[in-house]
């Protein structure tokens, strides 16, 4: 096996933009709101474009390769992971996703945990990340009255920024902004509020799946630095763990057999190296590690997000081991 590149997949929608023709060359006309990077789900699945596999779709190489593609901890069943990058010129619905259980009876796919990454932040760049004290009863009567932003914490964003989407979790992301958005392997949103842009609302499934207790705050991370790269940690949960690695000149890398991972480029450009071949990474491109790759190297100057599906007690017996 060897490191997996596949097909950008482009959707226009009404709160896209241009702006990822800042690091991309092959955007369709329209305004583009999401670019699945790397993707094997009903509504879409990306064709690979690199090496021997060259034109077959995801989910075909997974029934031809399996274990040793995806690792032997990975169900084949159903890709558990969606990579996307999110550009939005405006703001889109302000929204909330089920968990399992309510995404799987009401919807037939799991319900939408989900991280993001800010890449690119303009001029007031913002998000929504959750409510401001308010019951379930008062969101409810604000979403009849037509005054529901006053109950939605809305901040300023960065570059670089870092927020973890808990299922449950009211959200929406405002206008100015590039997301690296990594998430379970689910479409279903429910839209609270959509700006009377006359699309459908889901409120009833809304309100079913909110859960008010949740806050959202930037991630702070736990940073480990290496001679030439340093690593953050973000996020470790069963979905997925996130990691940032910042090269500096290089890193060496292992595949885990047991499963897969994905880098996704937010900065810079570079390689990654394995047996006598190499494939480049430049911003905003996605890569997928096979299970069976063997030792890698990246190499270069730039930003890489790793995610992957976790063996939870190995990652934070790892983490444990550098804060000891």
């Amino acid at each position: 096996m060897y490191p997996i590149k596949l097909e950008n997949l482009y959707y226009d929608k009404i709160w896209g933009g241009r702006d990822l023709e800042i690091f991309r060359d092959n955007l369709p006309e329209g305004d583009i709101g999401e670019s699945w990077d790397v993707a094997c789900h009903p509504h879409g699945t990306g064709k690979i474009i690199n090496g021997i596999y060259k034109g077959l779709k995801l989910d075909e190489l997974i029934k031809i390769k399996g274990n040793e593609l995806l690792g032997t901890e990975i169900s084949k069943e159903r890709f558990p992971l969606l990579v996307k990058l999110i550009n939005a010129k405006d703001k889109l619905s302000v929204q909330v996703h089920p968990e399992d259980e309510y995404g799987f009876k009401h919807e037939g796919e799991p319900g939408k945990t989900e991280i993001w990454y800010v890449v690119e932040a303009f001029e007031n760049a913002n998000l929504i990340i959750g409510t401001n004290n308010c019951t379930k009863e008062q969101f409810a009567k604000a979403i009849k009255e037509g005054n529901t932003e006053k109950y939605l914490n809305k901040i300023p964003v960065n570059k670089g920024d870092v927020f973890f989407i808990k299922s449950g979790l009211v959200h929406a992301i405002g206008e100015g902004v590039i997301i690296a958005e990594i998430q379970q392997n689910s479409d279903t949103t429910y839209r609270v509020y959509d700006y009377d842009r006359g699309r459908e609302i889901h409120v009833e499934k809304a309100l079913d799946v909110i859960n008010f207790n949740l806050k959202g705050e930037r991630r702070k991370g736990i940073k480990v630095n290496y001679d030439c790269y340093s690593k953050t940690y973000y996020a470790l949960c069963p979905y997925f763990s996130l990691e940032e690695y910042d090269i500096i000149t290089e890193a060496n890398e292992n595949s885990d057999k047991e499963r897969f991972f994905i880098f996704t480029c937010v900065e810079g450009e570079g390689a990654i190296n394995y047996y006598n071949a190499s494939e480049t990474l430049k911003k905003g491109d996605s890569i997928l590690i096979p299970a069976t790759l063997g030792e890698y190297k990246l190499t270069g100057k730039m930003k890489l997000l790793k995610s992957y599906v976790p063996d939870i007690k190995k990652v934070e017996e790892e983490i444990m081991s550098f804060i000891r």
